[in-house]
């Protein structure tokens, strides 16, 4: 873990729960030892004053520069699962995804509803653990023509497409099941993977990340 997330970074801070836990039983810190505290805004080392059975007591020391700039990569991802998104929501956001917005594609599990306080968890959580100093956006989106207005440079993973090669700033990935007819003609930048496999959807959206950002 690269720091610990709280809302308010005051002069004087008291930790409990997982961040206790962490700080005193899985890093085994003791009295007088630092550590960086953000609220993904600004970076503060903390000095640890006093440890009890239940809290770490923090004083604050000095502001740390943050310097860390993500290229901007958006995901038009067409709603799966929500248990299969969030297992691969933390791999995404160490990739430096920017934004996530969840389209109701007609083929989308519409059934499924995200819980967004469960979500910024995660990503709070993967954010402390991999060093990113920003909060991924997440957005919705009521079905694809609409993300197509206002996206219209998107890049869309389906078959038959140009491989990919190289960064671009927008993709869009299809649910389970793929596009429909009628989405399919609303395409005009397509792109594919170079393999003859079909891919989960959880599955091409970490390889088209990976294949734009890393």
């Amino acid at each position: 873990m690269q720091f610990i997330y709280e809302e308010e970074l005051l002069p004087s801070l008291i930790i409990t729960g997982d961040n206790y836990k962490y700080l005193i039983k899985v890093r085994r810190f003791n009295i007088g030892d630092y550590v960086n505290v953000t609220n993904f805004k600004n970076l503060y080392k903390y000095q640890i004053s006093n440890i009890t059975k239940k809290e770490v007591h923090l004083k604050k020391i000095e502001e740390l520069q943050i310097v860390q700039q993500l290229k901007p990569f958006h995901i038009g991802w067409c709603k799966i699962d929500v248990k299969n998104i969030e297992k691969v929501l933390p791999t995404l956001n160490e990739m430096g995804v920017t934004k996530i917005t969840f389209i109701e594609c007609d083929r989308s599990q519409g059934n499924f509803k995200l819980k967004m306080d469960r979500i910024h968890k995660i990503l709070i959580n993967s954010n402390q653990q991999c060093g990113r100093m920003s909060l991924m956006q997440i957005d919705f989106c009521e079905n694809l023509d609409k993300f197509l207005e206002n996206y219209p440079n998107a890049k869309v993973c389906d078959f038959g497409g140009e491989k990919i090669d190289g960064y671009f700033e927008t993709a869009i990935v299809g649910c389970e099941g793929g596009f429909s007819d009628r989405e399919r003609e609303l395409f005009k930048n397509i792109i594919a993977f170079d393999t003859p496999l079909i891919l989960r959807s959880e599955s091409a959206v970490v390889c088209v990340a990976s294949k734009a950002l890393l």
